[in-house]
């Protein structure tokens, strides 16, 4: 998974730098402008599919695999009722809901064009989430990786050819756009015949799973909505931020720094997105004791990493941020975010696998929780009183991030481990 995840965030760097030098600084503004809206698309997504792997683990765990063919067949029908969703919504509000960003006539129509492309090929997104979140499951991550691999290399080759082409008509940015949705349709083909087709996996997919369930749809529900929420909130959280920054400039350098800086957090969600798999059968098997081992497993080397690449981008960002951007303002603003968020990064490790774990254990509604702590009640608010009421520099928006990661660090840390101990104390020969 961490391979896979790792070829996708060189495509969105790609993408970004193709964007910055062939489009120009008003579209690095305008995917800026957009990353909200689709962060929300792709949090519900990687929420409810977060709860359909951990639910799928558990009743293998149990051994109870029609429960587990069941839930990837719920997941279809939640994967289509979503992208019906965001089709609809997107054909009547994509005209308001960048004017309240940005007030350059230029960034919202690139805006425009850009996120109604995506949003209307969100649903090959949406369903090849799902299906990875289903074969992961059962533990199954290599396909996906491969199939991944494949539309990120498409993705690649297509994104100079069609932004090339287009721009020579002032729409590069749709080019895109395109070479995106186009990449994510070949993925979900791909994945489809994996599952449908080829009939590979060990879950068994069949039209009569189709058939609602509202059971195994509740236990998804359970899991997966506190976690979507949770995204749905830092993609707000996103929105406000771009209020608070006020600059158009600022939002393309956050922008950047927040693509560059994915390369460290793939890998960690890729970790702790395998730990949901493995805690939920063990939960499922009442097995606390491989808990607690592969819980010291996954934050030792998650922790290693996130050290390395704080180091790393405090000192080589500096040397990364020139190939993004023609701007010295831009690249400055870039730079100074990394110089203070790169201390953040072992305590979003802490926070993000601790709560990964939770939802394995099926605790999905403390995650939410401490997402709106560390977004609505720390981050928003201080940031928008330093910048906006006080006129701080931008600096102390990114001293908000730091400040906002130890506490949510130390809450998901706490709360697992009690977790974990009211487990043991149901399960005495075990302890």
């Amino acid at each position: 998974m961490m391979f896979g995840m790792m070829v996708h965030a060189i495509y969105m760097l790609t993408d970004t730098a193709f964007i910055g030098n062939l489009v120009g600084n008003d579209a690095l503004s305008a995917l800026g402008y957009v990353f909200p809206y689709m962060f929300i698309i792709m949090g519900l997504t990687f929420g409810l599919g977060a709860g359909s792997t951990a639910v799928i683990a558990r009743y293998i765990g149990k051994k109870d695999k029609e429960s587990a063919d069941s839930a990837a067949g719920q997941m279809m029908l939640i994967g289509a009722i979503i992208s019906l969703t965001i089709i609809t919504l997107t054909y009547f509000f994509k005209e308001n809901i960048f004017t309240i960003q940005s007030a350059d006539p230029n960034i919202i129509r690139l805006s425009m064009s850009y996120f109604t492309i995506l949003s209307s090929g969100a649903v090959f997104l949406i369903f090849s989430m799902f299906i990875r979140s289903i074969l992961s499951g059962e533990g199954d991550n290599l396909f996906p990786m491969k199939a991944l691999g494949v539309g990120t290399v498409l993705n690649i080759v297509l994104d100079p050819i069609f932004i090339y082409y287009l721009d020579k008509i002032d729409r590069g940015i749709e080019g895109a756009a395109l070479a995106t949705v186009l990449s994510q349709f070949v993925v979900c083909i791909i994945l489809i015949y994996y599952l449908i087709y080829k009939k590979r996996s060990y879950i068994d997919f069949s039209l009569k799973y189709l058939k609602f369930n509202p059971v195994v749809i509740k236990e998804i529900l359970k899991i997966g909505i506190p976690s979507s929420l949770s995204m749905v909130i830092m993609a707000m959280g996103a929105f406000v931020f771009n209020l608070i920054l006020n600059s158009d400039d600022a939002v393309a350098a956050f922008n950047i720094g927040s693509r560059i800086e994915h390369l460290f957090f793939l890998p960690i969600i890729s970790i702790s997105s395998s730990l949901v798999t493995l805690v939920g059968m063990f939960s499922g098997a009442n097995r606390v004791d491989l808990i607690r081992s592969i819980i010291r497993y996954g934050l030792k080397f998650s922790l290693t990493f996130s050290f390395f690449s704080l180091l790393f981008f405090f000192f080589i960002s500096k040397h990364i941020i020139p190939f993004f951007t023609s701007s010295e303002n831009i690249a400055q603003i870039s730079i100074g975010y990394f110089s203070i968020v790169s201390f953040s990064y072992p305590f979003v490790t802490i926070g993000m696998t601790s709560s990964r774990i939770m939802q394995g254990l099926g605790k999905g509604l403390l995650v939410l929780f401490i997402t709106l702590v560390r977004v609505i009640l720390i981050n928003a608010p201080l940031g928008w009183y330093l910048r906006r009421v006080l006129e701080m520099p931008i600096e102390f928006v990114w001293y908000c991030i730091l400040f906002s990661s130890f506490v949510a660090a130390t809450l998901s840390m706490l709360w697992m481990r009690n977790i974990i101990k009211q487990q043991e104390n149901k399960i005495p020969s075990l302890t």
